[in-house]
């Protein structure tokens, strides 16, 4: 199948596309990941998004489509795959229609996880990294053996500013407003499907896997 995983910040896109990637056969495609490669490897498109990167600037849809033009020809897409934090907004989801019209493609579903904001604010601000070796925890869902101490360092861990409580309603109602018009879209081509980003993970994984290829 080819997905697309809407939802807010903390409505777990990236753990469905990974479980979603392995049960499915079908590649995890992630825009950050995407544009974090590209930089590391130093790649023509890499060196022009970091200089949007190093400034504070969003890079601009054009780099990111290329980008993703340059994923999908790197492996046999028609075997499908799932879109994550892509797209974020109307015209990327008019180019994404461009480029897999050019390939003989649609997308089967875009799942929105619809997530309440008391589950997303627990979810987030719960969050802890180790500040040293990067790994992340959770106070409630994955705390560490010793309070606010990694299990694998031992170093100290912290909370990102993203993750404080106000900062986390202040993304939420961004997203919120960046997402109406995709939602929109989406819904009067009978694409979208509605799914409780509540749920445990494998409750809203099983929900997905549930729905029937189209085509």
């Amino acid at each position: 199948m080819r997905l697309i995983l809407l939802g807010p910040p903390g409505a777990g896109k990236g753990t469905q596309a990974k479980s979603l990637s392995e049960k499915l056969k079908a590649a995890h495609i992630s825009t950050g990941d995407l544009l974090r490669d590209n930089v590391k490897k130093g790649t023509k498109l890499g060196k022009s998004a970091q200089a949007y990167m190093e400034r504070g600037d969003l890079v601009p849809d054009e780099l990111v489509n290329r980008m993703l033009v340059e994923r999908l020809d790197s492996f046999n897409s028609k075997d499908g795959f799932i879109l994550d934090g892509y797209p974020r907004n109307l015209a990327q989801a008019k180019s994404l229609d461009v480029i897999l019209k050019a390939k003989a493609m649609d997308i089967d579903y875009v799942i929105y996880l619809e997530t309440s904001e008391s589950v997303i604010i627990q979810r987030l601000s719960g969050r802890r990294v180790c500040g040293s070796c990067g790994v992340n925890y959770h106070i409630k869902n994955m705390p560490p053996k010793r309070d606010m101490i990694c299990d694998k360092c031992g170093r100290p861990l912290l909370q990102r500013v993203d993750d404080r409580e106000e900062t986390v309603k202040n993304r939420l109602v961004v997203y919120l407003k960046e997402v109406a018009s995709l939602i929109d879209y989406y819904e009067r081509s009978n694409k979208l499907v509605r799914i409780s980003g509540d749920d445990n993970a494998p409750i809203v994984l099983n929900k997905i896997i549930g729905l029937k290829p189209r085509g």
